[in-house]
């Protein structure tokens, strides 16, 4: 995905207008939407503070993950879990592989 179509994603799954978005982010909803439509590249600052509005990574939007937005208090989450001893996260991966089969299980059957 382009920086556009993250920005466009991101913002629609916040249910966000772009006039809305430039609001919290100090930024023209006009030239939100040249972002969107790949027009226009926004600034490193720039691409910040429309990160921060959505509360996505930086690196979400810039990069070239194509994984699904990665908000930043999951991001926080996992960096707390990379603090922990190699035992304890292995525990912690355990308990949420284990939910996870148990919830992808419950969908299969629903």
């Amino acid at each position: 995905m382009t920086f556009g179509e993250k920005l466009a994603y991101s913002r629609k799954q916040k249910k966000a207008s772009q006039q809305e978005l430039g609001k919290l982010s100090g930024i023209s909803g006009d030239i939100i939407g040249k972002y969107e439509r790949d027009e226009m590249k926004p600034s490193i600052e720039t691409a910040k503070k429309l990160a921060d509005a959505l509360a996505v990574s930086l690196d979400y939007l810039v990069g070239d993950a194509e994984l699904k937005v990665l908000d930043k208090k999951t991001l926080q989450r996992i960096e707390e879990i990379e603090k922990l001893p190699e035992e304890e996260r292995k525990v912690i991966y355990k308990v949420i592989d284990s939910l996870l089969r148990d919830t992808k299980a419950n969908q299969a059957y629903s």
